[in-house]
């Protein structure tokens, strides 16, 4: 059995890197830069903040599959060669309620044990579609963010808790801001959650 096991995890893991590599190539015939081949920051599910990730990572998508929130997706060519088919969260479909289950399905270890109440994944910020920033009319964020990390000043202005913040998602999942100024053009939440390495928090004005 765990023979067999191991065998489909080596046959996925080839496919997976087979694949990578096949459209790496073709990018590269295309013409594609170098700065598309770097390993860009991103935010991985939980236990995928380690430095061996990308190397134990083969690209088998169970981590996905399993996902009860959906907040879990597989990186595109937008994300650079040596992210492609990677699991990458994503905000716009879901929220990460550390389950656990993408770590208990990973065959690699590439996803190591992981607690989330006190290791972030990710950080949130504010951006420019902010409602708040402009009216301090919106709260939805502080009023479901699962760990008091989001409080709101004076003037009715979210302000991030880093020490709190974990990078559940969930104020990214539910901000309208996008929705409700979609007539603008504008795609970009009002909050926002960021890789560990970019997460310059920007100040409320």
């Amino acid at each position: 059995m765990e023979a067999n096991m191991s065998s489909q995890t080596a046959s996925v893991g080839r496919r997976g890197l087979l694949l990578s590599l096949g459209a790496s190539a073709g990018l590269f015939a295309l013409g594609w830069g170098a700065s598309k081949t770097q390993a860009e920051p991103l935010i991985r599910p939980p236990g995928g903040q380690n430095a061996q990730f990308l190397s134990k990572c083969i690209r088998c998508d169970r981590c996905r599959s399993v996902c009860p929130t959906d907040v879990i997706a597989i990186g595109g060519f937008s994300e650079g060669v040596l992210n492609l088919r990677t699991p990458v969260m994503n905000y716009k479909y879901g929220s990460c309620d550390f389950c656990r289950k993408c770590i208990e399905v990973c065959p690699t270890g590439a996803l190591t044990d992981y607690i989330g109440e006190t290791v972030p994944i990710g950080k949130a910020r504010l951006t420019e579609t902010c409602i708040a920033l402009r009216t301090g009319a919106c709260t939805k964020c502080k009023e479901q963010c699962p760990y008091d990390a989001i409080s709101l000043d004076e003037r009715m202005i979210p302000i991030i808790d880093e020490d709190k913040c974990n990078g559940c998602g969930v104020c990214e999942h539910i901000c309208p801001a996008n929705v409700l100024q979609a007539y603008t053009g504008r795609k970009v939440r009002g909050i926002e959650i960021v890789p560990l390495e970019v997460k310059d928090t920007k100040e409320a004005p």
